[in-house]
């Protein structure tokens, strides 16, 4: 085994070592906290992209809020996870497990079960059957209540091992993210996360550091990459990073395979001078960014369901303003506080596909004859064509003789209609006969006095401009005439 190959190995199982401690190293301290009396904390870890899994409904009996307990247990006794962003969810569970308090009986052995888990009667009920109970509760959150920010005393440990993401991104962003990036490394360092920007390979890359103690902000890091990649601008993009917001990159070049349609439909989504992707953001409170064969949209997460929903629904030629208009009836519906238990399907309209294109005729029109009930006649077979004309009478002689003259007959036509059209290069063409003029009649008679007055007048005008003499006499004349008058 050569030495590359052997490194390659070991950070394999490095890799998977670690990452089976990890989850080894939760299971167990979720065991010992389950069996001891005393509250312990424990300090949140990421490895590469695995993070603990814990189940909300499953706390609510487990963990019931007590006076030392902060009001963020009692938001999870009280609402179920699906209600909750998936960061707020990890950091729910987590710190339902610090602020976990049991009490355990010396004299039975056993631990008392929580107030919650005990109905009126004083029966012990499971989680299923209160879940069953406060179902009506659970599927409201109440009007105003906005997420905990997470701080560093919730995690004061910070993460067991460094997670890191890298991305690339295309060289027209080049220009923009240098510009850019000491935004973008101001904002990170704020919760502790470093970035780096690579402009030889194209990548960038962000990663925790020992003074980071929220173990889901190198997700919201990551996300933050991705979007400057794609083309949206760092004040938007800066967004990410805040609780109550995420993101949304929608891939749309492989949804149509031709090239013209998938622009066209791209076109539609964005509408005449970007009205319709203006109509979706203001209708859905997200930033909608349409770039090559993506769309990323920032925002609420109710909202960024709506722009997949439409930008899917638009790729598969469905026109965005049904949607639109399905969306704008829900907001008006949304304001009314008595239709929030009822179904809203006799308020949305149903819209059906119709087929605007004409069929098209075919050329050939097939013209049904009239319906007759007896069937066509027999055709005649090859036999009895044969016996009519009398060739089957014939010798096999004969027969070939017969064809052999029919096949020189056709020869000799082919031959003859070749022979005419190589004939037609020599004949000339016609001439077109030549038309002689027409004599001049001597019947017209001549007015001879008419041509003799024409030259005597010719004669008498001089041609040319005037002598100096004849200048003077000119203007003399015209004043005697003008003293006259």
């Amino acid at each position: 085994m050569n030495f590359p190959t052997f490194t390659f190995l070991s950070c394999c199982c490095k890799s998977l070592v670690r990452f089976g401690m990890c989850h080894l190293l939760f299971l167990k301290g979720q065991l010992r906290r389950a069996g001891e009396g005393q509250p312990k904390q424990f300090s949140g870890f990421i490895s590469g992209n695995s993070r603990p899994q814990l189940s909300l409904p499953s706390l609510r009996c487990a963990c019931p809020p007590t006076q030392t307990q902060p009001s963020v247990v009692a938001a999870v006794a009280d609402y179920r996870a699906h209600l909750f962003p998936i960061s707020w969810s990890f950091r729910l569970a987590y710190k339902s497990y610090t602020c976990r308090n049991w009490t355990e009986s010396s004299e039975e052995g056993h631990h008392i079960l929580p107030e919650c888990a005990k109905n009126e009667r004083g029966v012990v009920c499971t989680s299923a059957d209160s879940e069953q109970a406060n179902e009506s509760e659970l599927l409201t959150v109440p009007d105003g209540w906005k997420e905990p920010a997470f701080s560093k005393e919730d995690n004061p440990r910070g993460l067991l091992e460094e997670s890191s993401f890298a991305t690339l991104f295309p060289k027209y962003r080049e220009a923009y993210l240098k510009e850019c990036w000491p935004l973008v490394q101001k904002a990170l360092n704020e919760h502790h996360v470093k970035a780096t920007l690579d402009l030889i390979e194209g990548s960038m890359t962000v990663c925790t550091t020992k003074k980071t103690f929220d173990p889901y902000i190198i997700i919201r890091a990551r996300d933050l990459i991705k979007l400057l990649a794609r083309s949206v601008s760092f004040e938007q993009a800066v967004r990410i990073l805040q609780d109550d917001v995420a993101c949304d990159i929608i891939k749309i070049g492989s949804l149509v395979r031709n090239k013209e349609r998938f622009v066209k439909r791209r076109q539609r989504l964005i509408g005449p001078k970007g009205s319709t992707l203006k109509a979706l953001e203001l209708l859905t409170n997200c930033y909608i960014m349409v770039q090559g064969n993506t769309v990323s949209a920032i925002g609420p997460f109710s909202g960024l369901k709506e722009v997949r929903k439409v930008v899917l629904d638009t790729m598969k030629n469905i026109h965005p303003i049904y949607n639109i208009k399905t969306l704008m009836i829900k907001r008006e519906l949304a304001k009314d506080s008595e239709l929030r238990t009822q179904s809203w399907e006799r308020f949305l309209p149903q819209f059906k596909h119709k087929n605007v294109n004409k069929r098209k005729e075919p050329k050939k029109k097939t013209v049904k004859k009239e319906y007759t009930p007896f069937p066509p006649p027999q055709p005649e077979s090859q036999i009895d064509k044969e016996l009519a004309s009398g060739e089957y009478f014939l010798k096999a002689s004969q027969k070939k003789r017969q064809k052999m003259e029919a096949i020189k007959a056709k020869q000799a036509e082919a031959l003859s209609k070749r022979q005419e059209e190589r004939n037609k290069a020599f004949i000339p063409p016609k001439e077109k006969p030549v038309v002689k003029p027409k004599e001049a009649s001597t019947e017209t008679k001549i007015d001879v006095a008419a041509i003799k007055e024409k030259v005597k007048k010719a004669k008498n005008k001089k041609l040319g401009a005037l002598t100096a003499e004849e200048v003077k006499l000119k203007m003399e004349a015209d004043e005697k005439k003008k003293k006259k008058k």
